[in-house]
């Protein structure tokens, strides 16, 4: 074990089996949906959820951790003598990070100073980059501030960009961002979208099968800038996944990093149907 302990949110959608094997502590965020409310990293699967999101009149409600789930996450690291770094999803669009900070706050005294929080400025693949990044550094016995130095680093060299069906949930969501300009051209599209702090339009495409030909190009262009450990996401697109995935292989020669399902935090905003493609240079997890 070593000093520094990574504590993340449940929007990196890491493979569960990955975030285990590595130690790495989350903190869960609540899907509220059907007269239940859940905790994300408790659910079993996804495809329930996805299923009453199809249809659901009223869209599902998500919220932020409290600041007593951070507590119970940082106090016994905190006992164990470990510094921790937090790294969470992008603050614009959540307020978990400011979560993570108030409860910092309330540590004065009590190990504050050992608690360092990070706003990756993405989410999904991003975040899970830059958590894992985080991870290799504390590994391999970094400190702290290398740690954060390196979370940091990984960050600068990130890019993600994710194809979705719709705006539509975005908008209902709230969280469309700098995409608000697309809403009235939005039927007959498919947008890209990066997250740079914000939601950001990147280009609109007309059919599905461009936007999964521009996925295949974004990965090519990781390869070509040398960020070789790529990742692929979707949600309820398993088949298109599996496909890009070989497309990947090809491009790269390598398997990706990880491939996962976007769940229901993410999820309720985006809809059924993402795509999700990006990648960081693999020597950030040396």
């Amino acid at each position: 074990m070593g000093s520094v302990a990574v504590v993340t949110d449940t929007c990196h959608y890491l493979p569960r089996q990955l975030v285990a094997a590595r130690g790495i502590h989350e903190v869960s965020l609540y899907v509220h949906w059907d007269s239940r409310e859940d905790r994300e990293a408790e659910l079993p699967d996804f495809d329930a959820y996805y299923e009453h999101l199809r249809t659901a009149k009223q869209l599902p409600t998500t919220s932020q951790p409290s600041i007593g789930d951070f507590l119970a996450v940082y106090e016994p690291l905190l006992a164990e003598g470990r510094e921790i770094v937090s790294i969470h999803l992008s603050g614009s669009i959540s307020g978990t990070f400011a979560s993570a900070e108030q409860a910092r706050e309330q540590l004065a005294g009590r190990g504050r100073d050992r608690i360092h929080v990070i706003d990756s400025q993405s989410a999904c693949g991003g975040e899970g980059l830059v958590v894992l990044a985080a991870h290799a550094a504390a590994a391999r016995g970094a400190t702290a501030q290398e740690v954060v130095a390196h979370a940091r680093a990984a960050r600068a060299a990130l890019q993600m960009w994710f194809a979705v069906d719709t705006l539509e949930y975005l908008r209902r969501g709230g969280r469309i961002g700098a995409a608000q300009a697309w809403l009235g051209s939005a039927l007959k599209i498919k947008p890209i979208l990066t997250l740079e702090a914000e939601i950001t339009p990147v280009e609109r495409v007309r059919t599905s099968g461009r936007a999964f030909e521009r996925m295949v190009d974004y990965l090519r262009s990781r390869a070509d800038d040398g960020a070789d450990a790529w990742v692929v996401q979707h949600i309820q697109a398993p088949a298109e996944a599996a496909r890009l995935v070989e497309r990947g292989r090809e491009i790269f020669g390598t398997d990706p990093c990880f491939v996962s399902e976007v769940g229901p935090v993410i999820g309720t905003h985006v809809g059924p149907g993402l795509l999700g493609v990006g990648g960081i240079p693999s020597s950030f997890f040396a």
